[in-house]
């Protein structure tokens, strides 16, 4: 059975809304797995929404102005916003920002109360008012659940 990491559908518990990572999503999330005393890595998200649906089609790379330490990740706003804008209008805004993604030390990640905290803060942000995406890349797992505005939050699970 290959590991959760390489798995690219995902659905609600109610399997309402359902989650397709692409292969080059899958391949970035590979790339900054976290084996040894590597520092965390994380990016945005960026896709396509469909009915019932995300396509999840781009994730971007840590950048040289975020903060990146082993057991922590913090996302510089400024690179990863030029990206999604720019991707945003080549596409008319169907290539939207869905969301964040960072790696953890663990073999199946979960996430802190800090993560909870900073993916409520973004979640109200959204200016679309979606939910907001949040991924967390372990060893050998992925975590992955939406974050409404007002806190609620639901994980889904691979399919």
């Amino acid at each position: 059975m290959p590991c959760m990491q390489f798995l690219s559908d995902w659905g609600t518990p109610d399997q309402v809304l359902l989650l397709n990572f692409g292969d080059e999503v899958l391949k970035r999330f590979r790339t900054y797995v976290q084996t040894g005393p590597l520092p965390e890595a994380g990016g945005i998200l960026l896709g396509t929404v469909h009915q019932q649906g995300l396509l999840i089609t781009k994730a971007t790379k840590p950048t040289r102005a975020d903060c990146r330490m082993q057991y922590f990740f913090q996302r510089n706003e400024t690179g990863h916003r030029v990206i999604a804008r720019r991707n945003y209008d080549a596409t008319n805004g169907t290539l939207r920002y869905l969301g964040e993604w960072h790696t953890h030390p663990q073999d199946v990640p979960s996430p802190s109360p800090l993560d909870i905290l900073e993916w409520k803060k973004l979640a109200r942000k959204r200016v679309d008012q979606r939910p907001l995406l949040a991924v967390i890349v372990g060893r050998k797992a992925l975590y992955v659940e939406l974050v409404y505005r007002d806190g609620l939050r639901t994980k889904l699970t691979a399919l």
